[in-house]
């Protein structure tokens, strides 16, 4: 047995066929749908996930509700999309407080939500459902923000390698790839040792003196002072 003891929420798993809230105690958790069944009459939908090792999550009547009022009535389209659960521990069942999953947020929704459902007999709850990114989504943003190539490469270069075997996300994560490297490129300011390159590569004096010309408002006064030494000692020695 590995003796891993990193995290240990796996020790906690109840021996069930579905996603259990006392699984959530340790905290809420996002998952992806991969498929959506029909399954028996107490518990008419099973909702799979990636990672669930055989425990789908089976929402209530009150979650089934938010689920179709944010995603439709078409289990269909509900694949791909994300969610994240959490233990409510003020979910009664009998009277009692037994505790039970909710939905706290989800993507796929133009924003933030609110449904007023019933929660008791006669008595209704107000539910709040927040806008998620998906990983999609939070993969493009990352990449549309990368400060520099750097940055640009190393977010393009794991988002690619995760969205394995997904060619529609590879295909939108590359697009958003070039057109952020087209933007740092145009609007990159030269630096001092490029414009030094420039003027030591410039075919007459005429030619290194617009280089020179072109640096002056865009770098800082010491760097455009070594920069006319090096214009001097190439072009006027």
């Amino acid at each position: 047995m590995p003796n891993d003891v990193s995290d240990l929420r796996s020790t906690i798993i109840p021996k069930s066929d579905q996603l259990n809230s006392e699984q959530l105690i340790a905290g809420p958790i996002t998952v992806t749908v991969t498929d959506v069944r029909i399954g028996s009459a107490d518990q008419p939908i099973s909702v799979h996930y990636e990672g669930e090792n055989g425990r789908p999550y089976k929402p209530c009547k009150t979650m089934r509700k938010v689920l179709i009022f944010a995603w439709g009535p078409d289990g269909r389209e509900w694949v791909g999309k994300s969610m994240t659960l959490y233990n409510d521990p003020q979910v009664k069942f009998g009277g009692d407080e037994v505790g039970g999953i909710r939905i706290s947020h989800m993507t796929d929704i133009d924003r933030d939500i609110q449904l007023s459902l019933t929660a008791t007999r006669g008595k209704k709850a107000l539910h709040t459902i927040r806008k998620l990114l998906s990983p999609l989504a939070g993969m493009l943003v990352d990449i549309e923000n990368s400060p520099d190539a750097a940055a640009l490469k190393d977010n393009f270069g794991a988002s690619y390698k995760h969205m394995k075997g997904n060619e529609q996300a590879r295909a939108a994560l590359k697009a958003a790839y070039d057109k952020r490297l087209a933007a740092l490129t145009a609007t990159a300011p030269k630096t001092l040792e490029q414009y030094a390159e420039d003027i030591d590569a410039a075919a007459d004096e005429a030619a290194a003196q617009k280089v020179l010309d072109e640096a002056r408002p865009v770098l800082t006064p010491a760097d455009f002072e070594t920069l006319q030494q090096n214009f001097n000692m190439a072009w006027k020695a």
